[in-house]
């Protein structure tokens, strides 16, 4: 083995053992969700604040960008930081859905989105998609210093690769036995549970 690939193998260990790590999801917790577009590329981070040491932390759940499409580059900067912003709830959907989440942007359109009386043809169809978090999401401006996580991954995004290679993963959670206790006193106290019961030994 080479000097130059020992040196590049203690690089990687180093980036994987040092912040900034991933953090596991805790729905228990509001995320964070920073968004940013450019001519380039979309790009979000996924945040949570969680204790470490004994002390309140922020750090990332996952980093996601994606090359802007052709037909997308016609787009003004409000339109293309809302296409950010649906584009990445609809890829965040999992974490998200049901949670309560703050979204951070440097866009002042962003925060109208919701309650936009005249929306054009793109913005119409975005507002809609976006009414099922409402309720559970928070829009807030701040100056794009303030995000430079989601600043550089709309920059650097990932080139378009020629052939695409599926990959498959995993998420593993955590469910304590308190889960299953109150799954099962909620069965208990439907008053149809004992037809479900009956469909099921049907079949």
């Amino acid at each position: 083995m080479t000097q130059e690939r020992i040196e590049a193998d203690e690089k990687i260990r180093k980036s994987l053992t040092e912040e900034p790590l991933l953090l596991m999801p805790d729905w228990n917790i509001p995320f964070k969700l920073y968004i940013d577009a450019c001519g380039d590329g979309l790009g979000a981070a996924l945040h949570l604040v969680q204790i470490i040491n004994d002390k309140p932390t922020e750090g990332p759940v996952c980093y996601i960008s994606r090359q802007i499409k052709p037909k997308e580059a016609r787009y003004g900067a409000s339109q293309m930081e809302c296409l950010c912003l649906v584009w990445e709830l609809e890829k965040s959907h999992y974490y998200l859905d049901g949670s309560g989440f703050e979204v951070i942007t440097d866009c002042n359109e962003v925060n109208s989105l919701l309650n936009m009386n005249t929306p054009n043809r793109h913005m119409l169809r975005w507002q809609i998609a976006i009414q099922e978090y409402r309720g559970n999401v928070t829009i807030v401006h701040k100056a794009g210093k303030i995000h430079k996580n989601a600043d550089g991954l709309s920059r650097y995004v990932p080139l378009e690769a020629e052939t695409h290679i599926p990959i498959e993963g995993i998420h593993i959670t955590d469910i304590g036995t308190e889960f299953f206790e109150e799954f099962r006193e909620s069965y208990k106290q439907y008053r149809n549970f004992h037809i479900l019961t009956l469909l099921l030994d049907e079949y």
